[in-house]
């Protein structure tokens, strides 16, 4: 159903989009570091919700774009389109309701959900809040069109609106900031307008007749609660899993605090350095939701499975070719950071066995079960990740790392023994075959 051209052409944009989002969030990152520390303080608490909640838009999204994908290979568009205006209408709604929600009872959430904080902190953090807030029905909107144009397999869209927003976010940190030296106002306000220009660029562009899935009458908005419950179907078991798993990196993140100040700097700086490595696999995983969706939508299982198989061996393939590049460039990159000895040893010792655990296992832990959330069968996906992000990332984690006395590695090794068991399940859920028959539409 896919040539290697059509592949290409969806998957390479995804590349670039998602190597921009990582690029230049740390331009964003160092930009805001100026504002102080209270600032950065504000900022980062504030973050860690912005994370969650927009990971629960992407599962929405998520939900959208297999259902209308499905269609699409049903040869459907009619349908599709329907479906397509009843997802910008949930993620509207539902943004909408978190919106006021966090708006009426700002610092209330701070205070139960980070407890007794400073007040220049709780000032910065409730300010970053208010306008994180109002940017949310922006943020899950665009989620909801650039997942759509993905789904017909249009990824230079997304690819170009995500260009869009980064510049204006950049642009405005580097005007409100330093030239009107707002500081998290400043941080906020640029966020909030580059997430609406985005919004509007690619709501603009869905009203284009030439799409095959667009937005028409606009004016008119009526649910379909059938096609809303298929969409939520995928939507609140991808959300609840992506959820438990930012919950679960704040409890390991606040065990590997227990480990002391060299611990907490090498997790940070193995993280930040190996995160490059993923762009190409994570992307592919975003193109398996399109292409199996639409294979699954059509009824072709064995060109679907092929495609499971295929695109995931890709993404081995630049697994394999980063990680080894990587290794070899371990040395030179913790000169760049200026790290004390006890922590580049640390550091080293984490990327070492990162290098060689993420090029063996990632892609069939990571990419491989996107094709099985395309195919509909997401149930089984969330409840093996959530089971095995609770027991062993971080049951492990308290284990190995605390109770074995290995220290932040051990947390590490628990994460590996982690994706051991999610390629287990989900090898043997693709073998099986129990995945097909369980489309949405």
């Amino acid at each position: 159903m896919f040539s290697r051209k059509q592949l290409m052409k969806l998957i390479l944009p995804l590349v670039v989009e998602q190597l921009l989002a990582m690029t230049i969030g740390i331009v964003d990152t160092l930009m805001v570091a100026t504002c102080g520390e209270a600032a950065v303080s504000g900022i980062s608490l504030v973050d860690s919700i912005n994370i969650l909640l927009i990971n629960i838009f992407s599962a929405l999204a998520t939900g959208g774009a297999i259902v209308c994908s499905q269609y699409l290979g049903k040869e459907q568009p009619e349908n599709a389109r329907k479906a397509a205006k009843q997802l910008v209408l949930i993620t509207a709604a539902f943004s909408a309701v978190i919106m006021l929600a966090c708006l009426l009872s700002r610092r209330g959430l701070l205070r139960i959900l980070f407890g007794s904080i400073e007040d220049s902190v709780m000032d910065n953090a409730a300010t970053y809040l208010l306008l994180s807030a109002l940017s949310y029905p922006f943020i899950a909107v665009y989620n909801a069109g650039a997942a759509l144009f993905r789904s017909m397999g249009n990824s230079k869209i997304s690819m170009y609106a995500s260009l869009l927003m980064n510049i204006v976010n950049v642009g405005g940190n580097a005007l409100l900031i330093f030239q009107f030296h707002m500081g998290v106002a400043g941080a906020g306000l640029a966020s909030l307008i580059s997430r609406m220009l985005a919004a509007i660029f690619i709501l603009y562009l869905l009203s284009n007749k030439k799409n095959v899935i667009r937005i028409e009458r606009w004016l008119h908005w009526k649910p379909n609660f059938s096609m809303i419950q298929n969409i939520l179907r995928i939507g609140i078991p991808t959300g609840l899993e992506n959820g438990m798993f930012q919950i679960g990196k704040i409890l390991v993140a606040s065990l590997i605090a227990s480990f002391g100040t060299a611990s907490i700097t090498a997790n940070a700086v193995a993280n930040s350095a190996s995160s490059l490595v993923f762009v190409p696999a994570m992307a592919i995983g975003l193109g398996m939701i399109t292409v199996v969706g639409q294979c699954v939508g059509a009824e072709d299982f064995k060109q679907a499975q092929n495609y499971m198989l295929k695109l995931t061996g890709v993404a081995y393939l630049f697994m394999i070719t980063l990680n080894v590049l990587m290794y070899f460039c371990i040395d030179p990159m913790l000169m760049l950071y200026q790290l004390s000895d006890e922590t580049a040893v640390i550091t080293r010792e984490i990327m070492v066995w990162h290098c060689v655990a993420a090029a063996i296992l990632w892609p069939a832990a990571f990419t491989l079960p996107n094709g099985l959330r395309a195919a509909g069968d997401v149930k089984f996906t969330m409840i093996v990740s959530v089971f095995s992000m609770w027991t062993f990332r971080i049951g492990f984690s308290f284990l190995i790392g605390k109770y074995m006395g290995v220290g932040v590695l051990g947390v590490w090794i628990a994460m590996f023994i982690d994706w051991i068991f999610r390629i287990i399940l989900f090898v043997w859920r693709v073998a099986s075959g129990k995945w097909k028959n369980r489309q949405l539409v």
